[in-house]
């Protein structure tokens, strides 16, 4: 080979290597930082993770193949919010998802810029997390669990499962939307079912457990969990238990307290949400700004009774009731 053959030969092969080289290289993996309300060992957080694993996976990201997936567990305390927010954030993540208003707003302490995507959270524009539903405007964006007025079909079913009820018991949070306004609006509609109420705080187990104590006097009683109860979560097992040990049907905002042996829940179904939120984190992934994507509001709810805890309390649910249930747990 003659050497002008041979050395413009090499130089397209030299050309050629940058080009190999990159097609080689492995693709950038993607992190993702997940804060979640519960307990690490709460039996409500598997399905909800799962859910979202797999709206990935459809989408083709694969944890531990071309994304990673940081989960942090705040136990429904705004410390740990606070601190595990801060611990994300400096983990530089492309995107960090969450349930709990609470948590949007530690996040956005921590950083006005890593997008945020939240899933069964309240009231997002009066909270100041967008600026507008169809147009958030900032790094956060998501999907709504419940609007206020829906609290007060909580009372409803109450009357409906226990039509002898007269006084009800209403645990709420009164620090977060979801509590104080969840229980305006049962205040609302109230008196065209002629009932009193008497709010209940949680803010630890001695507070529920010396409300509800306090409250409970005879058969005329009854109890409803404001929700999304993502305050209470901690204390659900406590919840159940104080409501079988003074015979108060209870009606809860979410069914995760009818598997554990509550009553009767209306709310909403939360893994369809968590598996759309895994739609939002691929277009945020692939470019798309949280500013840009609309908030969606919720479009599953879901009506679930457990039969027998309403033997347990000497009730029997309407045909009707029980036609109109997604779910009856025997």
């Amino acid at each position: 080979m003659r050497r002008r053959e041979f050395i413009a030969l090499l130089g397209s092969a030299t050309a050629a290597w940058p080009l190999a080289a990159r097609a080689q290289q492995p693709q950038r993996m993607r992190r993702i930082g997940v804060l979640m309300s519960f307990a690490a060992d709460d039996t409500a957080a598997p399905p909800l993770v799962s859910a979202f694993a797999q709206g990935l996976q459809e989408r083709g990201w694969t944890v531990g193949g071309n994304v990673r997936i940081d989960y942090r567990w705040g136990a429904s305390d705004l410390d740990r919010f606070r601190k595990y927010a801060h611990e994300l954030v400096v983990l530089a993540p492309d995107v960090v998802v969450t349930n709990a208003g609470s948590i949007v707003a530690a996040l956005q302490q921590a950083s006005r810029t890593v997008p945020i995507v939240f899933v069964t959270t309240i009231d997002p524009v009066g909270s100041g997390f967008v600026a507008s539903l169809a147009r958030p405007g900032g790094n956060a964006t998501g999907f709504i669990a419940w609007e206020f007025s829906l609290s007060g079909k909580l009372l409803e079913l109450l009357k409906e499962i226990a039509p002898g009820v007269m006084r009800v018991a209403v645990i709420r949070d009164p620090f977060v939307p979801a509590g104080s306004a969840g229980f305006a609006a049962i205040q609302t509609v109230a008196p065209s079912f002629g009932v009193e109420l008497t709010p209940v705080g949680v803010r630890d187990a001695d507070e529920i457990e010396r409300g509800i104590a306090a409250f409970a006097r005879g058969s005329n009683d009854g109890l409803i969990m404001v929700g999304p109860p993502s305050s209470a979560w901690v204390h659900r097992d406590l919840i159940i238990t104080l409501a079988a040990r003074h015979r108060l049907p209870a009606v809860y905002a979410n069914r995760y307290f009818i598997d554990s042996g509550g009553l009767i829940s209306y709310g909403l179904e939360p893994v369809h949400q968590y598996r759309a939120a895994a739609g939002y984190v691929d277009r945020i992934l692939k470019g798309e700004k949280p500013a840009d994507l609309p908030v969606q509001a919720a479009t599953k709810f879901e009506l679930v009774i457990n039969l027998k805890t309403a033997r347990a309390l000497g009730l029997t649910v309407p045909d009707a009731l029980l036609a109109r249930a997604d779910e009856v747990i025997e």
